[in-house]
C-alpha cells in the first residue's frame, strides 16, 4: 500500500494534468484531507478551500446542507454528505469535491452506526458522483487515516479512468 504522501503527491498531478480543483467538505476528518494534500508543495495549483463542517449548525451555514436532512438521516449519512459536497462546490471555486462525515470514536456509535461508519461523497461539476458507506475499524486516530486515505484513493481512481 502506498503512503499518504505518496498518494497526495501523485493526486496532485492527476488533478493538475485534468485541470481539476479539489474542495474539501469534513466532519470527522477534522481537515485530515485537506491537510493531506496541503503537505505537497505547489498544491495552491489544484486545491481551492477546505470546509471543516464539524457540527450540524456549521454544516448549514457554511455549505447549505438542510436542517431537514440532518434531522431525518443523521449527520452521518449518505444524503448529508451529498449535501455537503454539492454544498462545497457551490461555496467554492472547486471543480471537484469531497465530502466525509463518520463516527470515529471512540464514542457516539450505536447499533445502526457503530464507530468507525464513515459516509463519503464525491462530485465534480462535469457531473460524476460516487456515494459510499464504509466502516473502519481501529482507534480514532486509525479510523480517521483510513477515511482520509480512502477519500484520496476514490479520486485517485476516478481520474484514472
Amino acid at each position: 500500500m502506498q503512503s499518504q504522501q505518496k498518494l497526495s503527491e501523485h493526486l496532485g498531478q492527476q488533478l493538475l494534468n485534468a485541470n481539476q480543483v479539489l474542495v474539501t467538505a469534513e466532519s470527522c476528518t477534522g481537515g485530515g484531507v485537506a491537510a493531506a494534500i496541503t503537505d505537497i508543495a505547489g498544491s495552491s495549483q489544484w486545491f481551492d478551500r477546505a470546509f471543516v463542517t464539524y457540527t450540524n449548525d456549521a454544516k448549514q451555514e457554511m455549505i447549505g446542507v438542510k436542517a431537514d436532512t440532518l434531522a431525518q438521516f443523521g449527520a452521518v449519512s449518505e444524503p448529508v454528505v451529498i449535501e455537503m459536497v454539492q454544498g462545497a462546490l457551490r461555496s467554492s471555486h472547486g471543480s471537484i469535491g469531497v465530502a466525509i462525515s463518520g463516527i470515529a470514536g471512540p464514542g457516539g456509535g450505536s447499533e445502526i452506526k457503530p464507530v468507525g461508519t464513515v459516509c463519503f461523497a464525491w462530485a465534480d461539476k462535469k457531473g460524476w458522483q460516487k456515494v459510499a458507506t464504509e466502516h473502519f475499524t481501529g482507534d480514532r486516530a486509525s479510523v480517521r487515516q483510513q477515511a482520509i486515505f480512502y477519500a484520496l484513493q476514490t479520486i485517485s481512481e476516478y481520474l484514472s479512468e
